[in-house]
């Protein structure tokens, strides 16, 4: 059964602004509240771990534990997006996730658990968060159809820049100098206010294939993924890519702190300025992929990928790592409109949930693993001093280059 979206356009009409349709801006707002939260926590959840322990190794568990979940639930959650009411999954992933942040509240005010239960808690907010983001990104074209979903996609990744780099971050800084706890409770309010926008938005019927049990509809997203060769190169080029760049990541707190001398109000400005090239690409980016095409929107990607990991390799100035980080956020941006647009329109709706679980499966579940071997090779490298912190950069650096060698002979999307 073909969806028609509640207010898309009628055949032979151009497509109305997307600021017209309803439940766009309803997504839009819920995004920007979620997204403010999610990026105060990128700063708060590893600031917290390192006022438990020093300890890079441990410290690194704590970013695989929310990475983790694209690996052992991205594809179950697919067979759950394609199966429930999405609108509903979004509602109780949400709800869930408020509550794991009133539970973090806890940990970190009161000290209950140490660093094994904010691992935990991660772990869990990370599940909703999976099942969360797929079928966020699911619900999408069966709310405004499928002909807008670059201008659509830019617009959410700009919510995603705003809030979860340029405001978030410094934010985080400010509250952690009140309390550590403070970031988390205003985490739980976001999501709060997202809950109420949610659950105005009202979506025609959801396209449904064949009634099929839990394996078998989980294998059909699976083959089908499998059986696009251009979908399935792109999932295992994203997974290198990913575990790559979540190496990288895992260690940038402690980066910041020993390679720079940053504290946590210089921390999450540093996170927010870069955020600006983020921003620029998730405006710019739509019209940029237009005029130079999906496919080298990929090759930018992995290029500023790889030119970011070798400054942090080489270099200890504050300035170049931000400019460095800038840029890689504007190039990364490309690579995420292009490649969700891309996938958005080329799977059947009935399949979109499972087919993007599966390919976030190959190609996000390497983050957990990336980012345990951030943390395990600094650690490793601790007769080297701070310096072992350049390691993982320098990896990344030539994995990339390797990546963007195979991708500019295999990869092409039409």
């Amino acid at each position: 059964m073909k969806t028609i979206p509640p207010t898309g356009p009628e055949a032979g009409q151009s497509p109305a602004p997307l600021w017209r349709n309803r439940n766009f801006g309803f997504l839009f707002g819920a995004s920007a509240f979620t997204n403010l939260g999610d990026g105060i926590l990128a700063v708060a959840l590893p600031w917290a771990a390192t006022l438990i322990t020093r300890d890079p190794f441990l410290i690194g568990l704590v970013a695989t534990a929310r990475q983790l979940p694209w690996l052992v639930f991205s594809l179950p959650a697919g067979v759950l997006t394609d199966r429930f009411d999405r609108r509903k999954l979004i509602l109780l992933c949400d709800g869930l996730r408020l509550m794991l942040a009133l539970c973090l509240v806890a940990v970190v005010l009161e000290g209950v658990g140490g660093i094994g239960l904010l691992i935990a808690l991660t772990f869990a907010l990370g599940m909703a968060e999976v099942l969360r983001d797929n079928t966020g990104q699911a619900i999408l074209p069966q709310a405004i159809g499928t002909e807008r979903l670059e201008k659509a996609n830019g617009l959410i990744w700009t919510t995603e820049q705003l809030g979860g780099q340029f405001l978030g971050p410094p934010l985080a800084g400010l509250l952690i100098g009140l309390s550590i706890a403070l970031p988390f409770g205003f985490q739980a309010a976001m999501l709060a206010a997202a809950l109420a926008l949610i659950a105005a938005i009202r979506l025609g019927p959801m396209p449904r294939g064949a009634a099929q049990s839990f394996w078998p509809a989980l294998k059909e997203g699976v083959v089908w993924l499998w059986r696009h060769g251009t979908l399935r190169r792109l999932a295992f080029v994203l997974g290198a890519f990913n575990f790559l760049a979540s190496m990288t990541w895992a260690i940038l707190v402690l980066y910041g702190q020993r390679i720079l001398g940053l504290d946590a109000t210089g921390y999450g400005l540093m996170l927010s300025v870069l955020a600006a090239g983020g921003l620029a690409g998730s405006l710019f980016g739509p019209a940029l992929i237009r005029r130079i095409g999906a496919t080298a929107a990929l090759f930018v990607g992995i290029g500023g990928f790889a030119t970011s990991c070798l400054v942090l390799a080489v270099s200890s100035s504050v300035w170049l790592t931000v400019v460095a980080l800038t840029l890689e956020s504007f190039t990364a941006l490309l690579w995420n409109i292009a490649t969700v647009s891309f996938r958005q329109r080329h799977i059947p709706a009935p399949l979109l949930g499972r087919v993007n679980s599966a390919y976030r499966f190959f190609g996000t579940g390497t983050n957990p693993l990336g980012a345990f071997c951030g943390g395990a090779v600094v650690a490793l490298a601790a007769p080297l001093g701070d310096q072992a912190l350049h390691l993982p950069y320098a990896l990344a650096c030539a994995g990339a280059v390797l990546l963007l060698v195979y991708s500019a002979f295999r990869l092409r999307l039409r």
